[in-house]
């Protein structure tokens, strides 16, 4: 829920959010409807708005649920609490009226009395609204558009007589804009019902009869009133367009109510120019289809579809989507088949046989399943799809283009590349450092590093003398040298790295001449195992 002013801000300009705190404090409103006591909410939220200014205490709102619910649970400290929480979400606000009472205990009890909030109350009555509704359809107020016509004629009548009887006037206007509001949302209702119902593939028999018969007949009826009464609407309010000058400063001349500590007050509908233009918009069709041009829509469509039930019913032929006629069949030869025969035939007809593969379907077996291997556990083998959806393996259409692979060899190249030139950087970062104890280095030098030592301990994880490893790629080669108690520490953004009882050398491959070869490695009694440690 949004206030007025973030409404019109968002229509000057969508891109500037809304007070988001003040709509996090509106949407609090709901948040007894899925909480976790959400019926004993419910019965205080409908004892609080039932009468007006309901003004009570906990304890006397125990007795009139008692009174209500003989059977309650709930003692009186439990409803202070549900009381309290719903002050936190605004459904209710303190009162400040004095109890009297004749004893301590009576005052200890009465004197923390509740009321129902302004937009706590408005809250309460659209969810008893949308509880007590029914799941049937709901009558369009097609009456109040003969009474919107007089209603506007009256209103001319009003603007043409000096001085302006401004009484009649706003009551006039008060009843234009509720018919409107009434009408416009029986009508959206109905139709969400009609949708909701024409949009089934179940519909047979006495149930699509019915259906049929409220539709063709009521639809029709709502649509002979729209067309007569629309144009005349639409008329009167251009012309109304004209003098809503005058119609607004009559209107403003009434006594009305002051906003206090300059909030926005909420006026009755037709006080501004925006609500006339909105009125006129939805007849006309000034931005976008009219109402009327929606009514009509939703009414082809709605007749569309049940044309389209009746021809998926009296189809003689095809699949179609109801399966009636087979079902019915099928339960006959339930009704005559004999306890084997039926189990047979349910397995036939459900596919009810237990899972077994044939080994058909990979064009490689990959040896994983066999004719015992359930189809959870298995690969999914793809299905064609003039298969799947008609049965067939007809071949349809024309074959598709081969695609060009070049595109993406281009691509795989340049990131190859890009790769060996990210590591051929970090192999010349290391070269460069030399000696690595002490050394500063980015994490990618540290990274291949690593690499290097990895291949040197997964020769031999006792080194007994120097061993290198090179990368002919990168044009590096990593020395390590076994020297109890020595630390190579290595510096990074990152963290520190420490590598024990070893010294660590890297040169570029093509000036190193000592060194054993490629992936060699020492060995020895005296030589310790590589631990390395990253200290951040």
């Amino acid at each position: 829920m949004v206030q007025d002013s973030d409404a019109e801000q968002l229509i000057a300009d969508p891109t500037v959010p809304p007070n988001t705190e003040e709509v996090a404090e509106r949407l609090n409103l709901y948040r007894y409807l899925n909480a976790d006591n959400a019926g004993e909410y419910l019965q205080l939220m409908r004892l609080f708005t039932e009468t007006l200014l309901t003004d009570l205490s906990a304890s006397e709102a125990h007795e009139a649920l008692v009174r209500a619910v003989p059977d309650l649970t709930l003692t009186v400290d439990d409803i202070e609490n549900r009381c309290r929480q719903l002050v936190l979400w605004g459904n209710l606000v303190p009162s400040v009226r004095d109890a009297r009472v004749a004893t301590v205990s009576e005052w200890l009890r009465s004197r923390s009395r509740y009321q129902v909030s302004k937009l706590g109350g408005r809250v309460h009555r659209q969810v008893d609204e949308v509880v007590r509704a029914s799941e049937g359809a709901r009558e369009v107020a097609r009456e109040l558009l003969g009474g919107t016509v007089q209603t506007l004629q009256r209103i001319l009548g009003h603007l043409d007589v000096r001085p302006v009887d401004a009484d009649a006037l706003a009551g006039d206007v008060t009843t234009v804009f509720n018919n409107q509001r009434l009408f416009a949302e029986s009508a959206t209702d109905f139709y969400a019902f009609v949708q909701s119902r024409v949009s089934r593939y179940d519909l047979g028999g006495p149930e699509y009869a019915a259906f049929k018969t409220m539709l063709l007949t009521y639809v029709d009826l709502i649509s002979a009133d729209v067309a007569r009464h629309a144009p005349a609407v639409a008329a009167l309010l251009e012309e109304i367009e004209g003098r809503v000058d005058l119609l607004l400063a009559t209107l403003d001349s009434m006594p009305g109510l002051a906003s206090a500590a300059g909030q926005p007050t909420e006026r009755s509908p037709g006080r501004s120019r925006e609500d006339w233009a909105d009125l006129t918009a939805w007849y006309t069709g000034r931005r976008g289809r009219s109402g009327p041009v929606q009514l009509r829509a939703a009414a082809d469509q709605a007749l569309g579809q049940l044309i389209a039930n009746a021809k998926r019913m009296l189809a003689a032929a095809g699949t179609g989507v109801s399966r009636r006629a087979d079902l019915l069949r099928l339960a006959v030869w339930f009704d005559e088949a004999d306890a084997p025969t039926a189990h047979r035939l349910f397995d036939a007809a459900f596919g009810a046989y237990p899972a077994r593969h044939l080994l058909g379907g990979p064009n490689e077996d990959s040896g994983r399943a066999g004719a015992t291997t359930s189809w959870w556990d298995s690969d999914p083998v793809d299905i064609p799809l003039s298969l799947r959806e008609r049965g067939d393996r007809i071949a349809r259409g024309r074959a598709s283009r081969v695609p060009d692979p070049g595109l993406d060899r281009e691509r795989l190249l340049a990131e190859a590349q890009e790769e060996l030139d990210r590591k051929r950087a970090a192999a010349a970062e290391l070269a460069a450092a030399g000696d690595l104890d002490g050394a500063r280095l980015t994490p990618a030098a540290r990274e291949l590093l690593l690499d290097r030592l990895s291949d040197l301990i997964a020769i031999d994880q006792a080194l007994g003398g120097p061993a290198t490893s090179t990368d002919t790629d990168a044009n590096l080669v990593v020395t390590a040298t076994p020297i109890a108690g020595r630390r190579t520490v290595i510096h990074c953004a990152d963290g520190d790295l420490t590598v024990h009882d070893l010294e660590l050398r890297a040169d570029p491959a093509s000036a190193s001449t000592d060194y054993t070869g490629a992936n060699a490695s020492g060995h020895g009694a005296d030589a310790r195992p590589v631990r390395e440690e990253t200290t951040a």
